[in-house]
């Protein structure tokens, strides 16, 4: 959100196959800012990750019940803005809103699914993600302790 300006009313977050990172995101939205709509979606439709539950659950969040969908399932696709989180997501949604009036980010964020190793090594990765995204969903809808809650 630019200063001054108003918050959108509606995100959504987009990446591969709606496992792992728009989840998180949209978790982590609905964690911080409770009063703007947020959904997620991928370009396929994937299975929803156990790390990335527990990753969001640490921060009080819950993607638990959270169904995978790609984006030929949206029932809906009028959103203020679109964060995509990977590349392949973020040529599907220009493709896609082509002539819409709609703001399209691209947040490069990692997989964390190709960490190798232990249990902790590999939710550690998720964490990385999970900490990345919120400090930037933080710095771009303006999050201010206090009054987003």
């Amino acid at each position: 959100m630019a200063p001054g300006g108003d918050p959108p009313s509606s995100v959504l977050f987009v990446c591969s196959q709606n496992a792992v990172r728009s989840p998180i995101a949209e978790g982590l939205m609905r964690r911080l800012f409770p009063r703007i709509y947020a959904m997620s979606a991928g370009v396929h439709e994937g299975t929803l990750d156990g790390f990335a539950v527990a990753a969001v659950e640490e921060f009080g969040g819950d993607i638990a019940h959270h169904r995978p969908q790609s984006l030929d399932e949206l029932y809906d696709t009028s959103f203020d803005v679109i964060v995509t989180l990977t590349p392949e997501a973020h040529h599907k949604v220009l493709d896609m809103t082509h002539g819409m009036a709609v703001e399209v980010e691209y947040w490069p964020t990692e997989d964390p699914t190709v960490v190798d190793g232990n249990r902790d090594a590999r939710l550690n990765a998720y964490r990385r993600v999970r900490d990345r995204l919120m400090h930037r969903i933080k710095q771009r809808f303006g999050w201010t302790p206090g009054v987003n809650e």
